[in-house]
């Protein structure tokens, strides 16, 4: 309690400071990665703005372990600096809540990117009786405090204006972090195997799951070896899974240990770029999915728990039916079903889907934001 009331009191003394105009504060999931919208509007600016134009800084909660991002300034999250610099940017830019240790000035503006561009969980309002108190509340104030929420479809626009406590403005007009997706950039690529340290030409599927309450790892167990044997056989070449839990499983993904093909990609900072080299995707009830419907490869949902899911955990926007992927509760029926893919009709509904939501998402979406910045700002 006393470190938070020495919080407000630097923030009190940083908020009586002039507000620098071109500044833009930014953090992704309080301060644990660079990734997700906030990193593709930086990647934006530092490729389409002449240098200065942009006072760029990034809050982290280990800086040091970013010292290859040296474009833009860095604070370590909750520091004397990270105050100064939140108090004193123009531009404030999340992809989650903030806390009530963001006083936001009125002269200030602040972008919620949120961090999917459609879900399949039920999110906010819409699942109320599931969620703490506590987040309830810092909620609510972190949408009194919002001044522009991005969508990425129709259907998100509905779901925001309906369970996000939020009156104000959105902007439909796509997520800057789905803007790789419709690339096709070889040398980008080339440099995420290289980074990874797999060879080119290497057939990925990544599985990406979502959280469960209990934290108990023995559900995300798929058979690797026998996944990798059904894609060889499906698809043809060499194959590599990659297995990236949910942030807040950080922890305890440590205890999934690499292999000859399986690697543990859970700390990596930024899974649009996971996304963008997968050849096929598989998941649960992760907002994943509607990111990679983007690229129209395959994905598949593994779902040995749906029922109870449903019941304890959280209810679900579409019934499972609905989606373009097909799903199995057992690794047997997941293997089946990848052997009677049918990129055809695959192909059919994806479109479908992207005609049911009104999709936003053309890899514009950084240039839109970035125009309403600058009209924010001028």
């Amino acid at each position: 309690m006393i470190k938070k009331y020495l919080a407000l009191a630097l923030i009190y003394f940083f908020n009586c400071l002039p507000i620098k105009k071109n500044k833009i504060f930014l953090f992704s999931y309080y301060g644990s990665q660079y990734g997700c919208s906030p990193k593709y509007i930086t990647e934006y600016i530092l490729n389409h703005y002449p240098k200065g134009k942009f006072d760029i800084v990034w809050a982290f909660n280990n800086p040091n372990d970013k010292k290859h991002l040296t474009d833009f300034r860095k604070v370590k999250t909750m520091s004397i600096k990270y105050f100064y610099e939140l108090c004193t940017s123009k531009v404030v830019i999340t992809n989650f809540r903030t806390t009530d240790l963001y006083v936001k000035r009125k002269n200030q503006y602040y972008i919620q990117t949120w961090h999917s561009s459609l879900r399949l969980k039920q999110i906010e309002k819409d699942t109320e009786k599931t969620l703490p108190n506590g987040y309830l509340q810092m909620a609510k104030n972190d949408s009194r405090k919002c001044d522009l929420l991005l969508s990425g479809c129709e259907y998100s626009t509905k779901i925001f204006k309906r369970a996000f406590w939020y009156n104000g403005e959105i902007l439909e007009s796509g997520i800057p972090a789905n803007d790789l997706l419709f690339s096709n950039d070889l040398q980008v690529k080339e440099s995420l195997f290289k980074k990874l340290n797999i060879p080119v030409g290497t057939k990925l599927v990544l599985y990406a799951p979502t959280f469960r309450k209990d934290s108990d790892l023995s559900i995300y167990d798929l058979n690797y070896k026998k996944l990798l044997e059904t894609l060889n056989h499906k698809f043809g070449g060499k194959w590599k899974v990659l297995v990236r839990l949910h942030p807040h499983l950080t922890l305890l993904s440590e205890q999934i240990k690499n292999a000859e093909n399986v690697i543990n990609v859970t700390k990596y900072d930024d899974v649009q770029e996971l996304l963008y080299i997968s050849d096929v995707l598989i998941t649960d009830y992760s907002s994943v999915m509607f990111s990679y419907l983007l690229t129209k490869k395959p994905c598949f949902l593994y779902l040995p728990d749906l029922l109870n899911y449903i019941e304890n955990d959280r209810k679900l926007y579409f019934d499972i039916c609905e989606l373009p992927f097909r799903s199995a509760t057992t690794i047997e029926a997941l293997k089946n079903e990848i052997n009677n893919f049918n990129e055809e009709i695959y192909l059919e509904k994806v479109s479908s889907m992207l005609r049911k939501i009104n999709s936003y998402e053309d890899g514009k979406a950084s240039l839109r934001l970035l125009e309403k910045i600058e009209k924010e700002i001028s």
